[in-house]
């Protein structure tokens, strides 16, 4: 499936699914994983009753490991589609497997219109989009001051937002490099927890939330998924129920 900009068609014009794997197809693929991921890692799923069956859903998570796309795509209910660094889409056999799965290219670092115009196509669609508000994945497992990209994109789709929040894959010996000790406390095997859907407000006493105000909402609320060992910037910060402080 080739990435098709939205810059000149509407949503409705180009069927965002056709050419990736969903349908029967998908559920029969997640069905095989999970029997084997399950068990093997060990896994653990909480709150997967709370994902919306269908509708745009906007799939907000931290991010510790290179696993955790492949681990959120394999246990998510639905077709889920990620946008993702531009870099993997420069290997051919990457940009294959990422497009199957509806996944489509972010340049990191710049204001990538090209990517937000095919975000919001995905969620006009009723398809669920996946994104790291970080940017990158936390090399230290605590979290990150989150980007203004995920707010902007909450706030124009007014898609429901799905917080998740994964841990014990920054254990993984997967990123390139040397991975962390996991502590004797800390159990063994991969937590992946949802959170309830909720929407970015478009005012909060009276005044229009910005994208780095909803961004930052939507930290707190995957904040409070996470044990406190993971709270990093949000560590303090509250509940995720309304916006940062104003200046």
């Amino acid at each position: 499936m080739a990435i098709v900009s939205t810059k000149n068609v509407t949503s409705t014009e180009v069927d965002l699914l056709s050419g990736t794997l969903h349908g029967r197809p998908r559920e029969l693929l997640r069905r095989v994983v999970l029997t084997l991921l399950c068990p093997l890692l060990p896994l653990r799923l909480i709150g997967e009753e709370l994902v919306p069956a269908a509708g745009p859903l906007l799939v907000v998570s931290n991010h510790l490991s290179n696993a955790d796309p492949i681990i959120l795509e394999a246990i998510f209910p639905r077709p889920l589609f990620f946008m993702g660094k531009s870099e993997l889409f420069r290997i051919p056999p990457f940009r294959w497997l990422l497009r199957r799965f509806g996944g489509f290219p972010v340049e990191r670092g710049t204001p990538d219109r090209a990517a937000l115009r095919h975000a919001r196509a995905v969620l006009a669609q009723g398809i669920a989009l996946g994104i790291y508000p970080e940017g990158i994945r936390s090399r230290t497992g605590a979290l990150m001051k989150g980007l203004p990209g995920a707010g902007l994109i909450a706030l124009q789709s007014r898609a429901p937002v799905l917080p998740v929040g994964i841990f014990g894959t920054e254990f993984f010996p997967v990123n390139g490099e040397f991975p962390q000790r996991r502590p004797a406390s800390v159990p063994r095997g991969v937590t992946v927890r949802f959170g309830e859907p909720f929407h970015i407000p478009d005012f909060v006493d009276g005044a229009r939330v910005t994208a780095e105000e909803a961004t930052h909402i939507i930290m707190l609320r995957i904040s409070g998924l996470l044990p406190e060992r993971y709270h990093g910037e949000y560590a303090g910060c509250g509940t995720g129920l309304g916006p940062a402080p104003r200046a």
